[in-house]
C-alpha cells in the first residue's frame, strides 16, 4: 500500500461530538498559511456538521519576489494576463489538493458535499482543481482571484464538474490583482458555459464582512 505525504493541514471540526457529513478546503493566498483562513470555520455560520481543512503550501522560491522563499502553492511571474504561468507547479500543487479532496472521500464524505475554497493564488488553485477533478464537487469559492491557464480548460475540464456552481468575489480597489482580471475571469467562465455568481465590492485586495456573508448564505443553499 502507498502511502501519501499529505499537504500539512489547520483542521476544524465546528461540531467535533457529531460526525462531519460535508467537508471545506480552503486554500490562502501567496506568503501566508493554513491559519489565515482558519477564521472562517467559525466566521461562516454554516448550519451543518462540517470538516473545514486548511492546508498550507509549501515553502518556495517565488520568482515575483526576487526568488525570496515563501509559502506559495506555485510560482509566479508576474500579476498581469500576459505573464508566464508555472503549468508544472499547478499541475504538482493541483495533485496535492486531488489527495486531500480523496482522502475526505476515503473519510465518507462523498464528493458532492466537498467545497473547495480558496483566496487569491489559493483561489486559482481551486478553480484549477476543481474544474478538473473527476468526481462531482459542490462548490467553488474564488476569492480575489483569476483563472489560471485559462486557454487550456476547454480541453482540460472534467465532464463531471461541467455544471459545478461557483461562488467569485473581487473587490474594486484591488491593486494587486485587478478587478477587470476578476471580471475577466468570469466572462472566460461563462463563455465556457460555467455558472458564475459574481460579486463585487468595495474594498482592496482582503475579504470583506459582507463577502463572508454572502459566502456562509451561498454555502448554505449548497449544503
Amino acid at each position: 500500500m502507498t502511502n501519501i505525504d499529505y499537504l500539512p493541514c489547520v483542521e476544524i471540526e465546528t461540531e467535533p461530538d457529531a460526525p462531519a457529513t460535508a467537508s471545506l478546503i480552503g486554500l490562502h493566498g501567496l506568503g501566508a498559511d493554513g491559519h489565515d483562513l482558519a477564521h472562517l470555520a467559525r466566521a461562516l455560520a454554516i448550519q451543518r456538521t462540517i470538516r473545514w481543512l486548511f492546508p498550507h503550501a509549501p515553502v518556495r522560491p517565488v520568482s515575483l519576489h526576487g526568488g525570496v522563499p515563501m509559502r506559495s502553492w506555485y510560482d509566479i511571474h508576474g500579476l498581469d494576463s500576459g505573464s508566464q504561468e508555472d503549468e508544472a507547479g499547478l499541475r504538482t500543487a493541483a495533485q496535492h489538493i486531488e489527495q486531500l479532496i480523496q482522502r475526505e472521500i476515503d473519510r465518507g464524505i462523498p464528493s458532492e458535499q466537498i467545497f473547495l475554497c480558496g483566496f487569491s493564488q489559493g483561489g486559482a488553485l481551486a478553480l484549477y482543481t476543481g474544474l478538473r477533478f473527476a468526481k462531482p464537487l459542490s462548490g467553488i469559492l474564488a476569492l480575489s482571484t483569476y483563472l489560471p491557464m485559462a486557454d487550456q480548460l476547454a480541453s482540460e475540464a472534467s465532464a463531471a464538474n461541467r455544471h459545478i456552481p461557483i461562488f467569485m468575489a473581487h473587490g474594486d480597489q484591488d491593486t494587486v490583482l485587478s478587478l477587470e482580471m476578476g471580471e475577466g475571469s468570469k466572462d472566460r467562465l461563462q463563455a465556457l458555459g460555467y455558472a458564475v455568481d459574481f460579486h463585487r465590492y468595495a474594498m482592496a485586495h482582503r475579504i470583506c464582512t459582507q463577502e463572508i456573508a454572502d459566502m456562509g448564505a451561498w454555502i448554505q443553499r449548497l449544503i
